[in-house]
């Protein structure tokens, strides 16, 4: 961490105000596209400043889980890629992309978005499986929510393609829309110091204390939670967190549509 910058983004804080002139509890401007991509049965491209990264759905005829021989399957990958930022290296997942992958699965599982039994094509022998990924394109910071608000855009704009009961033709996507049960919104708050602030820059993530991610379902309620960096929150600052992600996520739900 740098230590001068790190104050010099507190006093400006202390004042309420941030490098880029901002609010603390202000997005950078979020635009949403859908269906950037022909061969994915889903996607979508969000941009949240000069952050930037694409989600692609992927759907297939897949073996159910000795566990789970009625339900479908669902994966969420991450690609953080050396072309978004110079902090990223080619090769496995790290912890930051296990990380994100995990916590967007969370939203979306937890919140029952996908009926995984409305999945299932032949009990304990084929159903679907919807896999997710996501990839940088460039990383100005606040990558967590980015790639929530993509998977949603990118999981409400999928279409099943063909299947004739024993082969899937993914040239082909019929008019069949993947059912969803909620559209779960992730917004994640920041603790620098005493300040809480949202949708970080890359120079200012390199400062936080905390941060909190929250998964709202339609009506606000709480579906999933993570916890980040080593600062210690009180139940206090839990709850103003936690008070302001919600009022983020009405503000970002409408650019779902």
């Amino acid at each position: 961490m740098n230590a001068e910058l790190r104050d010099h983004l507190i006093k400006a804080l202390d004042k309420g105000i941030r490098f880029d002139g901002r609010k603390p509890d202000e997005f950078r401007k979020v635009t949403v596209e859908t269906d950037i991509t022909r061969n994915a049965e889903g996607s979508a491209r969000v941009k949240i400043g000069d952050t930037e990264l694409i989600c692609g759905v992927k759907m297939g005829m897949d073996k159910p889980y000795p566990d789970s021989p009625d339900k479908g399957n669902l994966m969420v990958n991450v690609e953080l890629l050396p072309l978004s930022s110079p902090r990223f290296e080619t090769g496995p997942p790290g912890l930051e992309a296990i990380e994100m992958a995990r916590v967007i699965d969370r939203g979306i599982r937890e919140s029952g978005a996908i009926d995984v039994k409305n999945l299932c094509v032949e009990a304990g022998e084929k159903v679907w499986g919807v896999a997710l990924d996501i990839c940088t394109l460039n990383d100005d910071g606040n990558l967590h929510d980015a790639g929530s608000l993509a998977a949603i855009a990118a999981l409400k704009s999928t279409r099943y393609p063909a299947f004739d009961g024993t082969e899937v033709d993914y040239k082909t996507h019929t008019d069949e829309k993947l059912p969803l049960s909620a559209e779960p919104i992730e917004v994640t708050v920041y603790m620098i110091g005493s300040h809480l602030l949202v949708d970080p820059t890359a120079q200012e993530q390199e400062c936080y204390d905390s941060r909190i991610t929250v998964a709202f379902s339609e009506d606000g309620t709480i579906v999933a939670m993570q916890k980040g960096g080593m600062g210690e929150l009180s139940i206090e600052d839990i709850e103003k967190m936690i008070d302001l992600a919600l009022k983020k996520s009405v503000e970002l739900r409408k650019l779902l549509g």
